[in-house]
């Protein structure tokens, strides 16, 4: 299949993209690495009128540490986050996670707010993002606001983003000193959607789970002082009340299990790193 008929426009600046979303609304969509969106084109789950392309905005092409958190422009691919020197021991979590991230290919032109902004509940860095209570930047002709990623993803493939913002950026909080991370995912071969994935932060005896694959967008429950002989109830706990879903390549129930069997082992993970 092929996509229906749309005008194109490469923007070479922030204000000229969010003008033309301004104009369009719904009726525009950003095209920046294209991983996910050139395949809704070919299969017309989406039929915009607009493509507005924001790869090459050298503004939006970008890694920042400013301090407390790292700022990933909306230009900025996979393959450069991965590559970058800061990864592992400013974004613990998301470094565990690269690994199962699509593959090179992919990596080398998707990119890290393309992911976001998709909104698929069972892909890793909107995961990382909901567990490290991270944060979305929204840019419009209107200005500039910044939502929680629990605020931002709603569902699945549906954002808090308004018709006429784009995502301009992802910011992830660093890691925490002393902290441990950990991250584990099923998937039927690397790099494909997972069926389930975990994320885990372990901070003091504060312990953040997130869960993909499982909801129709990513879960995070957060334990204070949680005993060991009380975690696996508090793990089933959880499994209920993402309750899951059947599909080609699990069941709800096998979901359910994942999330016991694997919450558990990528708890104490986390734990273990702890220094």
């Amino acid at each position: 299949m092929k996509p229906k008929q749309f005008d194109y426009l490469r923007a070479e600046t922030i204000d000229e993209a969010v003008a033309e979303l301004a104009e369009t609304g719904e009726d525009a969509k950003i095209l920046a690495g294209g991983q996910s969106l050139m395949a809704m084109l070919n299969f017309r789950l989406a039929e915009p009128e607009v493509l507005v392309d924001i790869a090459g905005i050298a503004a939006l092409s970008y890694i920042k540490d400013d301090g407390a958190m790292v700022e990933i422009g909306a230009a900025t691919t996979q393959g450069e986050l991965q590559a970058w020197d800061g990864l592992a021991g400013n974004l613990t979590l998301l470094h565990k996670a690269f690994p199962n991230i699509g593959h090179f290919q992919t990596r080398n032109r998707g990119t890290v707010c393309g992911s976001i902004a998709h909104a698929d509940p069972s892909t890793e860095l909107p995961l990382c993002l909901a567990t490290l209570a991270g944060e979305v930047v929204l840019r419009s002709s209107r200005g500039v606001r910044k939502l929680s990623a629990a605020e931002f993803q709603q569902g699945m493939l549906t954002t808090a983003r308004r018709p006429d913002e784009m995502v301009a950026a992802a910011r992830y909080p660093k890691a925490v000193a002393g902290a441990g991370y950990a991250f584990r995912e099923v998937a039927r071969r690397r790099g494909d959607f997972a069926i389930v994935a975990l994320a885990a932060s372990a901070s003091g005896d504060t312990i953040r789970l997130g869960i993909g694959g499982v909801a129709d967008k990513p879960t995070v429950r957060e334990w204070t002082s949680l005993a060991d002989s009380d975690l696996d109830d508090a793990l089933n706990a959880f499994a209920w009340d993402l309750g899951g879903y059947d599909d080609i390549h699990a069941t709800s129930k096998y979901r359910r299990k994942l999330v016991r069997k694997l919450g558990r082992r990528v708890i104490e993970e986390a734990k273990s790193c702890q220094s």
